[in-house]
């Protein structure tokens, strides 16, 4: 079932908030729920002390509030006074012990969103990683208006959820025409909900509270959990599926067979079902989803564009988002790529790459140089273009007679190299090997294409520390264009921005796509050196123009959503709070060796592949009808996460916002699926 625990905030200091989580807690005890209260973070008095005592709560004090400092100042300062740091990992261990023992845990902030914990860290910063939904406690008069609406705002800019406001009466004093009308104005401005106000409270004893405050908060619509569809409506959905979708890298006729799962909402790191049963995303959606499901911040750029522009062509007329992103994007991009072009996906991103890199030769009179150079297990998507440089068999084995003839470089999957071969030097012997070829045939190699550090969909393959600076040294010197495919790697995934600042490299042409508009809308782009462009840069009549593009390249409201996702990036410092995630997933993933098929783990940042075998000893498959890896995430789904498998390899890529809590969970459902499907 759905959590409902909430966390509590106000406007400012000194608003009630303490009152108001003990009059709410009563108020549900009295209705039956089971509810604990936390306050994380308490700088003076004894309010912690005082829930405790006032909701008979047998907790110990030390989860109640896990970090106390005996000044009332601001925490960052109180704490910094006692030569301590508040130690979030205990807040978040604490709420996990509370969540076990209640019903309903009341979390109360210190102060406000924007007060800060650390000097890098705030409250909004712990909401976040609490990953609870948000009440905002709020003064009835004057000035609360402002005060109010600057939260709520505060909140969606964080990407945190506003259940609702409640009013808090801390005075006797007579309401007048402000506590009156602000309510419904501050519904009506922010597009929340105001739940009621708790009146005020001569005595704060269990009896006067019920007495006071006994239909004046709305506690339905504070709890109210997400309901799914009705159930005709589900059957509908799903009899519709059924005759008219047909699936991407499905098998159809098992697909009309089974009883899809379709998805209607989502939050955070949550797809949400017609039923309202939540799964763990897993996948990120396809390693799209960068913030998590629901962003307040790209929902809200999205929709301010949505009224602004939602579409007008990039043939011959620019728009402003379009702009603004591809400056952006040449600003973090690895030094020396200069211009953009967009597309809408990463197919398309690696189609135009390769397209350019071919022209720029030809326009450049080099006219043997007309092949594309590509690893022979490589997958650069499903257009005819990017199919004729992918080598995985499974995919494209199908559409030979459609691609262009290429030149396959061997490069091992380090796991499976030859019985007399080590790691990481077998790497390097297949660098040497393509050395050797380049010294022969670089005058017929128009460009290099490959996914840098991880191959993604050719099993998560990993690379060797060092490969990656070798090959872009070696296309340099034989004058072959070096084409970056990052539409998986880029934007965070392996923990840098862009898995070719791993190792320092700067590539020719870098092709983004997935994460670029953080998993809302299609989006690609391909950039490239100027050098490069100035190789396009002919009079008219010379007909060297780069005849290619889409009808929706540069679309606004995708370019609007990346430039929202790149906003997040740098406020919500999400490169640098991954580092400690991906430490503790590297320290769940060994594991998974305790299981007998498990034959190899492998992890760059957020991206993991966990290969299984039939044979651990042999390394042998498994075959390919017994549908492991498909059965071991269809058990996942049956414990509420979504996985998909790249054949008998579980790929594990959350999205980057998923809180330390959801990887555990993910992991360990992740380690029994796996234990029953190998059984």
């Amino acid at each position: 079932m759905e959590r409902r625990d909430i966390f509590i905030t106000a406007t400012d200091t000194g608003v009630g908030k303490t009152v108001a989580t003990l009059a709410l807690a009563t108020l549900l005890q009295d209705q039956g729920y089971d509810v604990g209260v936390m306050k994380p973070v308490q700088c003076g008095g004894d309010d912690a002390r005082f829930l405790k005592k006032s909701l008979s709560l047998k907790d110990d004090l030390q989860d109640i509030n896990p970090c106390f400092a005996r000044e009332p100042l601001s925490p960052h300062l109180a704490f910094k006074r006692q030569k301590r740091k508040i130690d979030v990992p205990k807040i978040l261990a604490a709420y996990q012990q509370l969540k076990q023992k209640h019903d309903i845990v009341l979390v109360e902030g210190a102060g406000g969103l924007v007060v800060p914990l650390r000097d890098d860290y705030f409250v909004a910063d712990l909401v976040r990683e609490l990953n609870l939904g948000l009440l905002v406690i709020a003064r009835p008069g004057l000035g609360t208006i402002n005060h109010t609406l600057l939260t709520i705002e505060e909140a969606r800019r964080k990407g945190l959820e506003v259940r609702g406001v409640i009013f808090s009466e801390i005075s006797s004093r007579k309401r007048g025409i402000p506590e009156r009308t602000n309510p419904r104005e501050i519904a009506k401005l922010s597009g929340v909900l105001v739940l009621g106000t708790i009146p005020y409270l001569k005595s704060l004893r269990r009896p006067e509270i019920l007495r006071r405050c006994a239909g004046m908060v709305d506690l339905k619509r504070l709890l109210e959990p997400s309901a799914g569809v009705s159930t005709a409506r589900q059957k509908q959905l799903v009899d519709w599926d059924k005759k008219y979708v047909w699936h991407p890298f499905t098998q159809m006729k098992d697909w009309l067979n089974e009883e899809p799962l379709v998805i209607d909402a989502a939050k955070g790191s949550y797809l949400i079902d017609t039923r309202g049963n939540r799964y763990l995303d897993g996948v990120s959606s396809l390693w799209v989803n960068v913030h998590g499901h629901g962003h307040r911040h790209v929902n809200r750029r999205v929709r301010e564009q949505l009224e602004k522009l939602e579409h007008s062509t990039l043939l011959g007329l620019s728009n402003t988002p379009a702009v603004e992103l591809a400056r952006k994007l040449v600003s973090i991009a690895p030094k020396g790529l200069a211009k953009v072009f967009y597309s809408d996906n990463g197919s398309t991103a690696v189609e135009a790459a390769i397209k350019i890199a071919y022209q720029y030769w030809q326009n450049a009179g080099r006219k043997g140089k007309k092949y594309i150079a590509h690893l022979a297990n490589s997958y650069h998507g499903d257009t005819l273009g990017s199919v004729s440089v992918g080598g995985i068999a499974l995919f494209h084995k199908v559409y030979r007679g459609l691609i262009f003839k290429t030149i396959k470089v061997d490069f091992p999957d380090c796991y499976r190299a030859p019985k007399d071969k080590k790691y990481p030097d077998y790497a390097f012997e297949c660098l040497d090997r393509f050395e050797a070829m380049l010294k022969k045939k670089h005058g017929q190699i128009a460009a290099f294409v490959v996914e840098p550090v991880v191959q993604g969909a050719a099993g998560m393959i990993m690379w060797p520390k060092g490969v990656l600076k070798r090959m872009r040294e070696l296309c340099r010197r034989y004058e072959v264009i070096f084409i970056a495919d990052e539409v998986a790697t880029g934007f965070g995934r392996t923990g840098k921005m862009f898995a070719c600042e791993q190792e320092g490299v700067s590539p020719d042409i870098l092709c983004l796509a997935k994460g670029i508009t953080a998993g809302y809308l299609p989006l690609a782009a391909t950039l490239t050196t100027q050098k490069i462009f100035d190789g396009f840069c002919f009079d008219y009549k010379d007909q060297k123009t780069f005849f290619h593009g889409h009808t929706y390249t540069g679309n606004p409201l995708a370019c609007a959503a990346a430039l929202a996702n790149l906003e997040v990036f740098k406020e919500e410092k999400t490169l640098s709070r991954l580092a400690p995630k991906i430490k503790f997933l590297s320290q769940k993933l060994p594991m998974f060796y305790n299981l007998p098929h498990v034959g190899d783990v492998r992890q760059r940042g957020f991206m993991v592949g966990i290969e299984l075998v039939a044979d651990r000893q042999t390394k042998k498959p498994y075959p390919w009808e017994e549908r492991v890896g498909a059965r071991a995430c269809e058990e996942v789904r049956r414990h509420g996460v979504i996985l998909r498998p790249l054949g008998n390899v579980i790929v594990l890529m959350p999205p980057l916002s998923m809180s330390l809590e959801e990887l555990a969970r993910l992991t360990d459902v992740t380690y029994e699926a796996i234990k029953k499907a190998t059984s």
